[in-house]
């Protein structure tokens, strides 16, 4: 990170602070096709462009408004490496949310599935991940107001959140069956990854792939956030099925699988609020 990166999030915060002085404990980042679930949660709109030093999304399915309310924080759209952001900016905003009160981190997104057993629809449970990306949004001059230097990564989604998921879960899914647990590979992006790097992904572990996630979670797991992580499978990845991928079946599916994904995060946030 850039010895100016606290200063810039300081920044963020005091602007979000000129509307609002809610300090929620629970903060949402919404991935591909989500953005939808921050209309059913209470709170104040802001675009991005109305935060001081935020950018705005390029990618289609991402708004660029957080949403910020007594218990929750949302940020609908994030910005991905493959834009051409740097690292700071791409775990900006989950800077933000620690600077706005928030303990418990939700973030979701659109993947493909790597697991055969896995099915576009499916929603998985992340628990662990594996960074592919060639780099580490810590890299950079050293802030100890931000945490460790070297954070502890043993439990990057935290392990008594699972098991609640896990346990309200069934109760809210259409499908009970459709919630896996699974790990997730990040990569860069933007081009969607071959049948060969599918197959590396395979072997070394992982249930599914995207392009994002992994910067946030490390940039939260730093600064002492607890952390659930949700993917939705849009997709089975590059090599399963005879068929070319496009980003518009992934926000298609992300949108045709938004109604569980509303249940299960209003019910998660329930939980987390009681």
């Amino acid at each position: 990170m850039r010895s100016d990166f606290q200063e810039r999030v300081e920044k963020a915060v005091k602007s979000i602070r000129t509307k609002t002085q809610a300090k929620p404990k629970v903060g949402l980042i919404l991935g591909s096709g989500l953005s939808g679930i921050s209309d059913q949660l209470d709170g104040i709109e802001i675009p991005y462009s109305d935060i001081d030093g935020f950018p705005e999304p390029t990618v289609a399915g991402h708004k660029g408004i957080l949403k910020i309310g007594e218990e929750t924080v949302t940020l609908a759209g994030r910005f991905h490496f493959y834009e051409g952001w740097t690292m700071d900016e791409v775990v900006l905003p989950t800077a933000l949310l620690h600077g706005l009160g928030v303990e418990t981190l939700i973030v979701t997104n659109a993947a493909g599935a790597v697991n055969k057993a896995f099915a576009p629809g499916n929603i998985v449970l992340l628990k662990d991940h594996i960074n592919l990306m060639g780099t580490n949004p810590l890299i950079g001059p050293n802030d100890a107001k931000m945490g460790p230097r070297f954070p502890d990564m043993t439990y990057p989604y935290d392990r008594e959140l699972r098991d609640m998921v896990k346990r309200i879960a069934p109760s809210l899914l259409s499908k009970p069956e459709d919630l896996k647990e699974g790990v997730y590979a990040a990569f860069t992006g933007p081009s969607y990854e071959t049948p060969a790097e599918i197959k590396m992904c395979r072997i070394i572990g992982a249930d599914m792939v995207g392009m994002s996630t992994v910067p946030e979670v490390i940039t939260a797991n730093r600064l002492g956030m607890k952390v659930i992580g949700i993917s939705c499978a849009t997709n089975m990845a590059a090599g399963i099925l005879d068929q070319p991928l496009n980003h518009e079946e992934v926000v298609e599916t992300g949108r045709k699988v938004q109604n569980d994904m509303v249940k299960l995060i209003m019910g998660i946030v329930q939980e987390l609020n009681i």
